[in-house]
């Protein structure tokens, strides 16, 4: 009885113990004690698709959710996605008000925010943010931030991949500080070499550097643009893979000690050292190599106890070497394509290890963790690629989407109406087909790209279009250099946007009436015009006058003084444009002009059309119109 009655205690104890408190997450708990606290109330300091990303995962399992938001972004579909929302960065810039740390958490405390997911971008892999976060109360959904700090540091992160036994790139140990230091890398190492900012990534504070005489140049750019971008300019150096693939591997951590891998995604398709396409799992990839990526990543892993959801990236040269580049300490704008091939929803999953939940207790076991065909990420943006990706803004005039068997779309301002707007990146969607090879997934993304009507703003799908139907993608041989050395996916399809010209036609016979001539039975007159008389001296003055004696400030101050309408005459253009419905000449322009300057100097303006439609003068009337 005895032995029975402490059992029972021994149960309710534990029991006790998981719906205690979350741990502190610099201390390691064994899986015998497993610490569960459920999240009631989410907030997502981000924007745009992601945050609608976390809120859905959320709605599916019971979380409240809240969004925030800058000034700027009062009308963004995230707001209308969660459960509440809140103003942050009042009068600060666009990008600034989604950094600013005190504001985020004021409005997590007021409203009893149990946990903050950081989406990407933003404060996402800042170990102060994170620290913010525990310093508050509120949980964090991802690292702990002295791991966050850790992986945020390049130099850092390298040594410790070295430790790891992880292969690295020759490099720097540390940043640079000068350009000797870098002209010393270079004479040890050779050509090429490339700088990288120390305190951030998405390609700003990267150069390559193939020459000698281009070292000091780049130095001063890599620098500059680092210290912009992450207000620190510290560089370190590698010496530079000719042609890799980028081949990154997507990894899970919980409390306990416990790391699992989902495997691998190529994002070798780039542009400016930005992802483009990507494709889960890498094509013609040995699966030793796989292997060694894999065990890789879960052993640097597991080195720095690394919780919740991040991603390790490496390039693989042509000879199947591979280096390690970097760790992503959050998730990644490309995890869709992972959750496709492993049925693995990963949002689930940061928020139940957030919880305390092991890894085991969610079933995620490396040996379960299995690959199923192929899955292909187009990112969708309003960028015009004959531009050189020049970003688009404007209205969305017209959106449809292709959709159908084997395509997610992951949206946030994709709908007709929508604003895009100048201050924040330019995805507007991301397209994510399955099949059961490279070559049918990318044919369902074909079809689904090829369904999308976008009106308004330009887009970059023609030339994601030309990237799935270019042979070395379909054969899985792509590298990093793949769109620098195929200039022909430039070589766009027009939009013809029928349907649209035929609704502006429409609405402009509608408001303005027919302007087809109708055909008449008139000649030509064979009398000429005759040409009124005009008084001798000079004709009366006019503002241009006072313009050309009192200047610009004497002409603004008669023309406040004038009482009455001002008016611009529009009559003298000598081209189609003009609203007579035959052709005027210069000729009879010229003619008519003595009379027009003596009778119509209370005129503001005259516009004058002459030798072609592309030269338009509106000059003030004084003496007569004139052409100069």
């Amino acid at each position: 009885m005895l032995l029975k009655l402490g059992g029972m205690r021994a149960a309710l104890g534990v029991l006790a113990v998981r719906r205690a408190c979350c741990h502190s997450r610099s201390a390691h708990t064994s899986p015998q004690t497993l610490v569960y606290k459920p999240i009631k109330k989410v907030m997502v300091a981000n924007r745009g698709e992601i945050a609608i990303r976390v809120f859905r995962a959320c709605t599916e399992l019971g979380i409240r959710t809240v969004a925030v938001y800058s000034e700027q972004d009062t009308g963004q579909m995230h707001r209308q996605k969660a459960d509440e929302a809140y103003l942050i960065g009042r009068g600060l810039p666009p990008v600034a008000a989604y950094l600013h740390i005190p504001d985020i958490i004021k409005v997590a405390k007021e409203n009893d925010v149990d946990a903050i997911h950081p989406g990407y971008g933003f404060l996402s892999e800042r170990s102060d943010f994170a620290q913010a976060c525990a310093d508050a109360g509120v949980r964090f959904i991802g690292p702990a931030p002295e791991v966050v700090r850790k992986m945020g540091d390049k130099v850092e992160a390298r040594a410790i991949a070295i430790r790891a036994g992880v292969p690295v790139v020759p490099g720097t140990d540390a940043p640079i500080s000068s350009l000797q230091e870098a002209q010393e890398f270079s004479n040890n190492y050779g050509f090429p070499i490339i700088f990288k900012a120390a305190y951030g990534g998405g390609g700003r504070g990267m150069r390559v550097v193939r020459e000698y005489e281009e070292l000091e140049e780049n130095y001063q750019r890599a620098y500059s643009e680092a210290l912009a971008a992450f207000g620190n300019g510290a560089l370190f150096v590698e010496k530079f893979i000719e042609k890799p693939r980028h081949i990154e591997v997507q990894i899970l951590g919980d409390k306990y000690g416990n790391v699992i891998h989902l495997y691998e995604r190529d994002c070798s398709i780039q542009r400016r050292h930005q992802k483009v396409v990507e494709v889960a799992p890498a094509t013609q990839l040995d699966p030793h190599l796989r292997d060694r990526l894999t065990a890789d990543s879960v052993n640097l892993a597991k080195l720095v106890g690394y919780e919740n959801a991040g991603t390790v990236e490496f390039l693989v040269d042509k000879h199947g070497k591979h280096y390690f580049i970097e760790v992503n300490s959050r998730l990644q704008v490309e995890h869709t394509v992972t959750e496709e091939i492993t049925d693995v929803d990963l949002v689930h999953a940061q928020l139940r290890i957030c919880e305390g939940r092991s890894l085991p207790e969610l079933g995620l076991k490396q040996d379960k963790i299995r690959i199923n065909g192929y899955a292909i990420q187009c990112r969708v943006t309003t960028e015009d690629p004959a531009r050189g990706f020049q970003p688009d803004t404007g209205r969305l005039e017209v959106f449809r989407s292709g959709e159908g068997m084997g395509i997610r779309l992951d949206s946030a301002s994709a709908f007709q109406g929508a604003i895009i707007s100048p201050h924040y990146d330019s995805l507007l969607v991301k397209v994510i087909s399955s099949g059961k090879d490279l070559p049918a997934a990318a044919a369902k993304m074909s079809r689904a790209l090829a369904e999308f009507r976008v009106r308004g703003v330009k887009t970059n799908i023609p030339f994601l279009q030309n990237v799935l139907s270019n042979d070395q993608f379909l054969y899985g041989t792509v590298d990093t250099q793949f769109i620098d050395e195929n200039p022909d996916l430039f070589n766009l399809k027009p939009v013809q946007n029928r349907a649209q010209k035929l609704l502006h036609y429409l609405g402009h016979v509608m408001v303005n009436g027919p302007t087809t001539p109708i055909p008449v039975k008139a000649k030509p007159s064979s009398i000429d015009p005759v040409v009124p008389a005009v008084p001798l001296g000079d004709p009366p003055k006019g503002f241009r006058d006072v313009l050309l004696k009192e200047g610009p400030e004497g002409f603004a101050k008669a023309v406040r003084a004038h009482q009455g309408l001002l008016l611009m005459d529009t009559t003298f253009r000598d081209a189609h444009q003009s609203l007579l419905a035959t052709r005027v000449r210069t000729h009879d322009l010229k003619k008519i002009s003595p009379f027009v300057a003596q009778n119509f100097n209370k005129l503001f303006s005259i516009e004058n059309w002459g030798g072609g439609p592309l030269l338009s003068f509106s000059l003030i009337p004084s003496h007569g119109p004139s052409v100069g």
